[in-house]
């Protein structure tokens, strides 16, 4: 056997891992605009695993939710299931958590939230348990920018909510 064909079989055996058990993730990146006094949040998500979630939490198995019931809109679902499953506290303090909307890109959709009427701050505590209940692997990646700082948190179903200091 050559080195190709070892390495060649390895990746294969890889890619096949990798479409018997998914890897259930998402990444939320959270900016502070300072000249806007907000923090500027995109969440991106599975759309299958969040269908998934959606219908467990509904209890309707037969959601589509990018063909949602007439009564029903995309959003109004987003913005009720984040409301239990993300928020965020600047120095101990809750925050309104506004979301404004989202756009599909490709198998994804992502969320669009605000936080408005932030002053300064040091640590932000970010609670992001969004589909763990469907998938106990499910792992929810938290990048926040601060002027040309970065710090980044993987959150998961044992420690769903982790701060972050900047000073």
């Amino acid at each position: 056997m050559t080195f190709l064909t070892s390495i060649t079989g390895f990746l294969h055996l890889i890619t096949l891992a990798f479409y018997v058990h998914p890897i259930h993730v998402s990444v939320t990146e959270i900016e502070f605009d300072k000249k806007d006094a907000a923090l500027e949040i995109m969440m991106r998500v599975f759309i299958d695993d969040l269908e998934l979630t959606l219908r467990n939490s509904l209890n309707n198995p037969q959601l589509d939710i990018l063909n949602p019931p007439a009564d029903v809109t995309v959003d109004a679902l987003i913005r009720d299931y984040l409301k239990d499953h993300f928020s965020i506290s600047l120095d101990n303090k809750p925050q309104q958590v506004k979301y404004l909307g989202h756009e599909r890109e490709g198998d994804a959709m992502i969320f669009f939230i605000e936080v408005k009427d932030v002053s300064a701050w040091k640590t932000i505590r970010i609670h992001n348990d969004i589909i763990m209940s469907t998938h106990d692997d499910q792992s929810n990646l938290v990048h926040v920018y601060v002027g040309e700082n970065v710090k980044s948190l993987r959150l998961t179903r044992d420690t769903p909510a982790q701060s972050l200091t900047f000073d």
